[in-house]
């Protein structure tokens, strides 16, 4: 089962409140332990270098083969 949820502050923590739907599905009860996994929205940041490249040749160089036309 994936629900969506925000994190909210809580004094000097982060809470993550389950749905009421979710509890009574996985019969949850009152401080029984349960695991939760954390799934990070990726940003285009994360995936800079770890495509495989098709050319052999650094940034640089295709940036100054896209300037030499300017």
């Amino acid at each position: 089962m994936e629900i969506k949820t925000k994190a909210r502050k809580w004094g000097n923590s982060v809470a993550v409140i389950l749905p009421k739907i979710v509890v009574e599905a996985n019969n949850i009860k009152e401080n029984q332990e349960i695991t939760i996994e954390i799934i990070e929205k990726p940003f285009a940041g994360k995936f800079f270098g770890i495509l495989p490249r098709k050319s052999k040749k650094s940034a640089q160089m295709i940036k100054d083969e896209m300037r030499k036309g300017w």
